[in-house]
């Protein structure tokens, strides 16, 4: 089993989701990024607008719409600060 890592997704007036995950990955204006537990620290600035996946969570795999904002990995996990952010599936349905 695939060691977890601490996510915290967070918009500008809440909140979004924290827990533990396998894997995250996003679109940052240098190209896809993938992060694993054991990550090289890093601070990248998200594509607009851009997806954030987050796998092997206890609620399954989720997926999140995004606009704005920065990713975040230090040795403490992983931190995705959004201007706006809303569930992948929301926007699928509109």
């Amino acid at each position: 089993m695939a060691k977890k890592l601490h996510v915290e997704l967070v918009a500008v007036e809440e909140k979004v989701w924290a827990g533990e995950a396998e894997m995250v990955s996003a679109r940052t204006t240098e190209g896809e990024l993938g992060v694993l537990h054991g990550h090289a620290p890093l601070m990248g600035k998200l594509a607009e607008p851009g997806e954030v996946r987050i796998k092997g969570t206890e609620e399954g795999d989720l997926a999140f719409i995004v606009n704005g904002g920065f990713l975040s990995v230090t040795g403490e996990g992983v931190t995705v600060l959004a201007e706006t952010c809303e569930p992948a599936t929301a926007v699928a349905a509109h």
